[in-house]
């Protein structure tokens, strides 16, 4: 990288919605990094699984968590996730939110396919 890149999600260049949650896209430094926000009672084997066609989530995601808790379960483990927390998942895993607050992340890994389907996407 040779220049300062600066990007907003103000401005993201993809948006995708599905059932109880919205994931906004920016590039920056050839990366794609995603804003996400679920909603109370969103459930990825519920909202993601049937638009991406595999039993658990296969992206891996390195994530900031920033409000809300969200409960991410693989091999019959669960981890809790609260807000001020980083996580790495994986490929292989579930999750959903616990609690009445909406879970608002940054994941820096794992978005570019994330609830890709040519139906969620908006311009």
């Amino acid at each position: 990288m040779k220049k300062v890149e600066v990007k907003s999600f103000t401005h993201p260049v993809e948006v995708r919605t599905f059932p109880k949650g919205r994931v906004e896209l920016i590039e920056v430094g050839g990366t794609v990094v995603g804003r996400a926000t679920f909603e109370p009672g969103w459930k990825w084997s519920e909202s993601v699984k049937p638009i991406v066609h595999t039993d658990l989530c296969q992206a891996p995601h390195l994530q900031y968590h920033m409000s809300g808790v969200m409960i991410v379960e693989q091999d019959g483990v669960r981890h809790v996730v609260k807000a001020g927390d980083v996580s790495m998942l994986p490929p292989g895993h579930d999750a959903w939110i616990e609690g009445d607050e909406p879970v608002h992340l940054v994941d820096f890994q794992g978005m570019l396919d994330y609830a890709n389907s040519a139906e969620q996407k908006v311009q």
